[in-house]
């Protein structure tokens, strides 16, 4: 008798655990009576923000955008007074012509000194030639001298000019490679003078690219959140002035635990469901499937799930389809995603999508 009420306990004890686990599978595979093909999630309306900075520190002349405006990428949002850049850029320029004056100096000095060289030069073949002459003199003078036809004095004048015409050779040679030294120096101050033009162009080129960036333009299409700063207000390098969501990049972060996170890939069809607009399902994609788990934040589970890790996964909203619900989608909006993890059932009734307007 008691074997037989041991194995009813035992038949009872294993129902009641599938029970069990049936009950906790529906309950964290679904926040909605939607069946166990469906999983779900709560989260928040996010989107890519970027903030409109100051690259250079200056005074906020103008800020075009409010906040709520959208905008197009490359549109002018914002201006930072120049006045003291543009100041600076007429010092630059006029930088840039005194060292191209530098430069045309340098470059005459080098002419003038390479003319000297050739008056020099043709000076040394000068006294090469009346040196040439000494020597010939001497040498007749000698032999007759030898030979008692002329007086020994006329030798020693021939051999006090020739000592003089070597002289003058040593001269002129040493006033060549002088005027080679003033050459050589007046070509380095050239190739000085050119790496000041390159600085100072530099310079003015880097001092129009501050200007350029004193403009401020968007980087994407989107639309203004913040205006952080306001006309008027010092801002320095880096200063934010707005801050822009991209329009184009609109997702749904919720998360799932490990029994259904396993069947959901990348690409995967979610469908998102605002608190704000209930009445619509906006379709989305799976962009993003965290690889590690993490426990769940208190804003999205209740206490006693909060102690179970979680998968971080993102639905994204396509752009072309956010252009429809551009009114309904807002950055912040709290709502829910809804991903299949099992495809081959279709989406219930209640997830229907929205027809298109």
């Amino acid at each position: 008798m008691k074997a037989g009420w041991s194995k009813w306990a035992i038949r009872f004890g294993i129902a009641a655990v599938l029970v069990a686990v049936a009950l906790i599978a529906r309950h964290y595979l679904t926040r909605d009576p939607l069946g166990l093909g469906i999983a779900s999630g709560n989260g928040r309306i996010e989107a890519t923000e970027v903030d409109i900075s100051a690259k250079v520190p200056g005074r906020i002349r103008t800020i075009l955008a409010r906040e709520g405006d959208e905008v197009k990428a490359g549109q002018i949002l914002a201006t930072i007074d120049v006045d003291a850049l543009q100041a600076q850029r007429s010092q630059a320029e006029a930088q840039v012509q005194g060292t191209v004056t530098a430069v045309q100096s340098a470059r005459m000095q080098v002419a003038q000194a390479l003319s000297q060289r050739a008056a020099a030069v043709a000076q040394l073949r000068q006294r090469e030639a009346d040196l040439g002459a000494a020597r010939r003199h001497l040498g007749r003078s000698t032999e007759l001298a030898a030979e008692g036809a002329t007086p020994r004095q006329e030798q020693e004048d021939d051999h006090a000019r020739l000592q003089s015409a070597q002289a003058a050779v040593d001269a002129a040679q040493a006033q060549i490679d002088a005027i080679d030294a003033t050459i050589a120096t007046a070509r380095s101050q050239v190739a000085g003078a050119r790496a000041n033009v390159e600085a100072a162009q530099a310079a003015t080129r880097q001092l129009d690219v501050n200007i350029e960036d004193a403009v401020l333009r968007a980087p994407r299409a989107g639309r203004v959140q913040y205006r952080i700063a306001e006309p008027g207000e010092v801002v320095g390098a880096g200063g934010k002035v707005l801050n822009l969501i991209d329009l184009s990049d609109v997702y749904l972060t919720f998360f799932l635990p490990e029994q259904a996170v396993g069947h959901v890939g990348l690409g995967d069809e979610a469908r998102i469901v605002l608190d704000s607009a209930s009445d619509h399902v906006i379709p989305a994609r799976i962009s993003f499937v965290a690889d590690v788990a993490q426990f769940t934040p208190k804003t999205v589970e209740t206490k006693d799930e909060r102690q179970k890790l979680m998968f971080r996964v993102r639905a994204s909203i396509d752009p072309a389809v956010l252009a429809r619900y551009r009114a309904q989608v807002k950055s912040g909006l709290p709502g829910m995603a809804y991903v299949r993890i099992d495809p081959s059932k279709p989406w219930p009734a209640k997830l229907a999508l929205t027809p298109a307007k």
